[in-house]
């Protein structure tokens, strides 16, 4: 799952936007950098992280890309995931995509505002571009996952490979939005889950 994903996971579990939304910018134990409701959430973040990447459903569609992309594929997956929720949005929650994605920038902002440690100057970056650049909203239309993809690819030797990677999601696209179907509610229930033992 990527960045919308784990904003609508933060609201459905009723954590923080930010810790969620951080959880791809900070390593190693959170507790003392931040407070408990944004560790909260850093931490469900990896849950999915985690859960996702072993789910037998995402080890069958890893099977769709040839050997020598395959380790991109959960890259490539989890922007695909965020296509599938942003194109079928009202499947999932009541108000607009528009709304929900102003809401998120307000919440996060706010908790930004209120944190007592500095945040990662990688997060501040990325957070400003979502927003700014509507990001959520573009992620209805498949060609903006291409080029997101694309992007990604040129920032580095190592990551070239991403460039032509979005031809397997086109080739697979009705079997993949079949999988994201099956796949999403179920780490929804997941992630209730693994919050409700967590406070236990």
């Amino acid at each position: 799952m990527n960045y919308l994903a784990h904003l609508h996971i933060a609201e459905h579990t009723h954590t923080s936007l930010l810790g969620n939304f951080l959880g791809d910018f900070v390593k190693g134990n959170p507790d003392e950098k931040f407070n408990h409701k944004i560790v909260q959430g850093i931490r469900l973040h990896r849950f999915v992280d985690s859960y996702t990447d072993q789910h037998p459903l995402v080890k069958t569609s890893k099977l769709l890309f040839e050997k020598e992309i395959r380790r991109f594929s959960p890259i490539a997956l989890d922007m695909f995931w965020d296509h599938c929720l942003a194109k079928h949005w009202h499947r999932f929650h009541d108000c607009s995509l528009e709304v929900f994605s102003q809401q998120a920038q307000r919440i996060v902002t706010d908790e930004c505002k209120n944190s007592l440690h500095a945040l990662p100057a990688r997060f501040e970056k990325t957070s400003q571009l979502v927003w700014q650049g509507r990001w959520f909203e573009h992620y209805v239309d498949i060609k903006n996952i291409e080029f997101a993809l694309q992007r990604i690819a040129t920032r580095s030797p190592r990551m070239a490979p991403l460039a032509s990677i979005f031809t397997t999601l086109e080739v697979n696209y009705q079997t993949l939005t079949g999988t994201f179907f099956e796949l999403y509610p179920d780490v929804l229930e997941a992630t209730l889950k693994a919050k409700e033992k967590e406070t236990d």
